[in-house]
């Protein structure tokens, strides 16, 4: 018996095909459960804690305690920087400026900004 092809579809092939697959996923669903079963019912051990870490680090703490800390050294300032200081204190109090008149206030002015700005660098600000 020997069946030839036909111009309509082939429902048996088709039928065959989704039978197959069916199974296949029936298949995949039950290996599924079953490995999920396995994996529920075997418990894991317990991660280790990392033993060395928390060790090596008692080991720096203890080490840290040990050695002394180093001295600081206070060295006083030249009076001429305390005068400068007070200077430039006193000068960054002034909220505004009063009125300027003339060109010899502005010269003034000018002379004393420069001061400011030289105590400034001799204080390693700019």
């Amino acid at each position: 018996n020997v069946r030839l092809g036909g111009l309509g579809p082939d429902y048996e092939a088709v039928r065959e095909k989704v039978e197959k697959l069916r199974q296949q996923k029936e298949y995949a669903k039950q290996i599924n459960e079953h490995n999920m079963k396995n994996i529920t019912s075997v418990q894991r051990s317990p991660a280790k804690p990392n033993v060395t870490t928390s060790v090596s680090r008692q080991k720096a703490l203890e080490y840290a305690k040990k050695i002394p800390r180093p001295k600081t050294f206070v060295t006083r300032q030249p009076e001429e920087e305390v005068r400068e200081e007070r200077v430039l204190s006193q000068i960054l109090r002034r909220h505004h400026l009063p009125q300027i008149a003339s060109l010899e206030t502005l010269q003034d002015r000018h002379e004393k900004e420069k001061q400011v700005v030289a105590a400034f660098r001799a204080l390693h600000i700019l």
